[in-house]
């Protein structure tokens, strides 16, 4: 005979998407193509607050990607980057976010490995990149 504990081991936990709760999401938050600054800076602060949700639903999981996708998607367009280097990445996500070299201290180094970083004397290394990826909330890939 199969006990319970056996008949589900094997199973993975499926998470089911609620199509209800994720318009309530969407009616709650209106997300829509960024035309502005102000609107680009409004879905910033509500993904950054998505991000950092602990147990976040499917849904909500859902509409933080939608959100990243519109913010790229204006930011691409208002801000061409043309030919990007780990460092220029480094240097737009601080001026995004008005923070300074002091605010990296501890996320990549201390303050002088930050300075050499942000100086191109020394460049990105793979856990630093893993760190700035978490930091920012992006691919780390965009520091190597």
């Amino acid at each position: 005979m199969i006990s319970p504990r056996q008949k589900y081991a094997g199973e993975k936990m499926t998470l089911t998407f609620n199509s209800e709760t994720y318009a309530q999401l969407l009616a709650k938050y209106q997300p829509k193509l960024i035309t502005n600054d102000e609107e680009n800076e409004q879905a910033i602060v509500l993904a950054e607050e998505l991000a950092h949700k602990t147990n976040r639903t499917t849904e909500e999981s859902a509409l933080y990607e939608l959100l990243i996708t519109l913010i790229e998607k204006y930011e691409n367009e208002q801000y061409p980057m043309g030919e990007t280097t780990p460092l220029s990445m480094l240097l737009h996500l601080m001026e995004v976010r008005s923070l300074k070299q002091a605010d990296l201290i501890g996320v990549i180094g201390s303050s002088g490995v930050v300075s050499e970083i942000i100086n191109g004397k020394r460049e990105i290394s793979k856990a630093q990149a893993k760190a700035l990826g978490d930091f920012f909330h992006v691919d780390a890939g965009l520091f190597i």
